[in-house]
């Protein structure tokens, strides 16, 4: 029986590695030489929100970033009381509990910016607030245009004593792609919000841009803090080996064969009969499909580790379940099928995955999850 055969306690299974995830913050930490706010949204990019918050906190992390304030709020009633920003916020967001909870809101604009003073005089709270420039990206932001206004407005509500503005940020669209020529102009644009708002009275507010690709490979986007977040994971968003950097991947999926059995050269296997094994052979059942965030696409493409060697997912990949042809190697009912991990043990990592279906493993570890069950070893902010 392997190690994998041994731990595996379900049906199917997303372990993740607390110690990992410490670890990885702790690296990227030493590499930028500078604060680090670890990025736990989407459920802690599949990792779970409170775990993966409180392993980075263990590993040196300064702050949390998530994005919508029930993140937040759910990290305070978890008892997590580091920094915390939320930054996508919707008109008529109830901006009451996150400013009794002291969670820093981003604001893109100057009708947000009156929304979250409104909620600051009405519950008699004082907001920190964190103005978002858009440099470059088109998404979230304040333009280059409407930029002057927010920081004009951002200044007078400060004067006020409504809000004290805590930093200033914006996110970078090319960053995994170093040399790209879209990098040297937003940081010259985040360079002109910044001393437009130093003008303004803004001079000792944090500034950041970098996020996990700028935090591994572009040293001019540090500023004053680091922004990782598939990084704090173990993955690299450059796409290569994330151990170059230290890092080492935190989530393991695995699963438990149901069936199998031996059939003739030419049968035709799952839907629509897209493989045919050339001669008899036996296949593995594996319970586990798209409803459990196995991607449809994986069907003929994606390497699985089953019986000591990696095999082609055999055939289209189903709602529950998905079959790998494993030729005259022992396999039975229980054992252990790995889809993705760390990559130690000879299985298959997320970024394997991410070139076999032609996405990128942000994707992959943030969409695993209905009938998987989560489990956590290691000890890394563990109450």
């Amino acid at each position: 029986m392997t190690q994998v055969q041994q731990v595996l306690g379900s049906r199917a299974e997303v372990v993740v590695d607390l110690d990992a995830i410490a670890e990885n913050t702790a690296a990227l930490r030493a590499r930028a030489g500078r604060p680090l706010m670890a990025v736990v949204k989407a459920d802690g990019y599949g990792h779970g929100l409170v775990p993966a918050a409180r392993a980075a906190l263990a590993g040196g992390a300064d702050a949390l970033g998530v994005t919508v304030l029930e993140e937040a709020l759910a990290l305070r009633a978890a008892g997590v009381t580091a920094p915390l920003l939320s930054w996508q916020h919707g008109p008529g967001e109830d901006y009451a509990a996150a400013l009794a909870a002291d969670v820093e809101l981003s604001v893109n604009a100057e009708w947000a910016l009156t929304e979250v003073v409104d909620a600051a005089r009405a519950g008699g709270h004082l907001a920190r607030v964190q103005l978002f420039a858009d440099t470059g990206l088109s998404r979230e932001g304040a333009t280059p245009e409407a930029w002057p206004g927010l920081v004009a407005a951002a200044v007078r509500a400060q004067a006020d004593g409504d809000l004290v503005v805590t930093g200033l940020w914006s996110h970078l669209a090319y960053a995994d792609a170093p040399t790209h020529p879209t990098i040297g102009r937003q940081v010259q644009v985040f360079e002109e919000a910044v001393a437009l708002a130093r003008r303004a009275g803004l001079s000792d507010v944090r500034r950041h841009l970098a996020n996990s690709a700028a935090t591994i490979a572009l040293p001019e986007t540090w500023y004053d803090m680091v922004r990782p977040g598939v990084a704090v994971y173990g993955l690299d968003p450059l796409g290569g080996d994330p151990g170059q950097y230290g890092l080492r991947p935190a989530m393991t999926v695995q699963a438990r064969v149901a069936l199998t059995k031996r059939v003739p050269a030419g049968a035709g296997v799952s839907y629509g009969h897209t493989y045919s094994p050339e001669r008899e052979t036996t296949l593995a059942l594996v319970p586990v499909g798209y409803a459990d965030g196995v991607p449809r696409a994986a069907g003929n493409r994606a390497p699985v580790l089953a019986a000591g060697a990696q095999r082609t997912i055999a055939g289209r990949v189903c709602m529950d379940q998905f079959v790998l042809d494993v030729g005259d190697d022992p396999i039975a009912p229980g054992d252990a099928v790995v889809l993705w991990g760390s990559g130690a043990a000879g299985e298959p990592t997320a970024q394997q995955w991410a070139d076999a279906v032609d996405t990128i493993h942000y994707e992959l570890v943030t969409r695993v999850g209905g009938r998987f069950r989560r489990r956590y070893v290691g000890t890394a902010g563990v109450l």
